[in-house]
């Protein structure tokens, strides 16, 4: 029978979503993970997701008592395992060392250089000094960032030379909190007005199959980073929409990616489009559950699996209505306490649904310190500006109670 290897970090949003794609496809699963995860009957495998090499050893020696015919991860965490472990076993995987590039924004920073891809202008600092003559040196306003980390965590705007030692502090203390080294490079970028887009695709023997291009209409100017509202179909101009695509298979192209699934974040500024981030993973969070494809309305986690697999695929073509989802942010760091007025969200036209992801009693962070999300709220509606209306009519119904 088929089997595929699930790489789903304990921290993930996605496992369920995964599981329940696979077990829907008829394919039997070995779920690998820092512990045994309580999802289905499902074949655990306990890994290290920080050990990439070990981790792929792991799963390998796995494959000497059952045969594996995909490795799928499902976050950052696990692409570079999945890669190594395919390579290892002869399955259709993406080299190795552009996955690694993904996970570390200075090496995807240099490959991105070295293809003329274009980016932010960058520069890599040791110290809070040193971060003040990048500011300098590369014009201010500048963003920095933590190399390693994910959803914004650590990622600070400044507007001026002398406020980016303390930026660097800052992001030093979450470094040692999120259990990195404290000596860690930063990455320091000139910062890039315009608006925010995001490209969800699926890698085709090197060539970018477009799922979704997600327009993000609050704006993202810093201090912080927050993402919120993604709304598909994109509202750019036609050729705008090219561009995108156009810039995007460059990307992919500079890091040698071919297959699976990819996430880019690009901004266009006037007639310039700058890629932000690539990752060779599909769009986090929840916010996959937003997007629904052919006319059986297969899900993004289904098509995935159905590429890695071989397996045929029916339709690329997202379902015709506009869709999107909030990802609910945090407003203070506390104790969330209760969540009131879910069903008057709910109840707004054109929201199909709310899921909470983080439970009452239990620890909140906002941004820079922190990297997860209230929940998220779904929405669909004839056009994009329907969705949008929706979703956020859905989120002022609701309130947080955090201490």
């Amino acid at each position: 029978m088929t089997r595929v290897v699930l790489i789903l970090p304990t921290a993930t949003y996605r496992a369920a979503d995964f599981v329940a794609a696979a077990e829907q496809l008829g394919v039997e699963i070995t779920v690998a993970s820092e512990k045994k995860l309580p999802l289905s009957s499902a074949e655990s495998l306990v890994i290290d997701c920080s050990s990439p090499e070990e981790s792929a050893r792991l799963i390998v020696a796995h494959a000497d008592k059952h045969k594996i015919d995909a490795v799928v991860a499902a976050d950052d965490q696990g692409v570079e395992i999945a890669a190594l472990t395919s390579q290892e076993l002869g399955l259709p995987h993406n080299e190795p060392f552009g996955v690694a590039a993904t996970r570390n924004k200075v090496t995807l920073r240099r490959a991105l250089a070295r293809a003329e891809v274009p980016q932010p202008a960058f520069g890599v600092v040791n110290s809070p000094e040193e971060a003040a003559e990048a500011v300098s040196d590369l014009g201010a306003p500048a963003v920095l960032k933590p190399l390693g980390l994910s959803a914004s965590q650590g990622v600070i705007r400044v507007d001026h030379p002398d406020d980016a030692p303390a930026a660097a502090e800052r992001i030093r203390r979450i470094l040692i909190a999120e259990g990195h080294s404290p000596g860690e490079p930063i990455l320091v970028e000139r910062f890039v007005p315009g608006v925010e887009v995001a490209v969800e695709g699926l890698l085709l023997e090197g060539k970018v199959q477009v799922l979704a291009v997600f327009d993000k209409p609050d704006p993202m100017e810093g201090p912080y980073f927050e993402e919120t509202i993604l709304v598909t179909p994109s509202r750019l101009h036609p050729e705008m929409l090219d561009e995108v695509i156009r810039v995007t298979q460059a990307a992919t192209a500079a890091l040698e990616l071919s297959e699976g699934p990819i996430h880019a974040e690009l901004r266009v500024d006037g007639a310039r489009v700058m890629v932000l981030e690539v990752a060779a993973r599909s769009i986090g969070g929840l916010c996959g559950r937003s997007l629904r494809f052919g006319l059986l309305g297969t899900s993004l986690e289904a098509l995935i699996l159905r590429r890695a697999l071989a397996m045929p695929i029916t339709g690329l073509q997202r379902e015709g209505i506009a869709s999107g989802a909030m990802m609910l942010p945090i407003p203070n760091s506390g104790t969330l306490r209760s969540v009131l007025g879910v069903d008057a969200a709910l109840a707004v036209p054109g929201v199909v649904d709310l899921e909470m992801s983080i439970r009452s009693g239990e620890a909140v962070r906002a941004l820079p310190e922190g990297n997860r999300y209230l929940g998220f709220l779904f929405a669909k509606g004839p056009t994009p500006a329907d969705v949008e209306r929706s979703l956020r009519a859905g989120h002022a119904e609701l309130e947080f109670v955090i201490d």
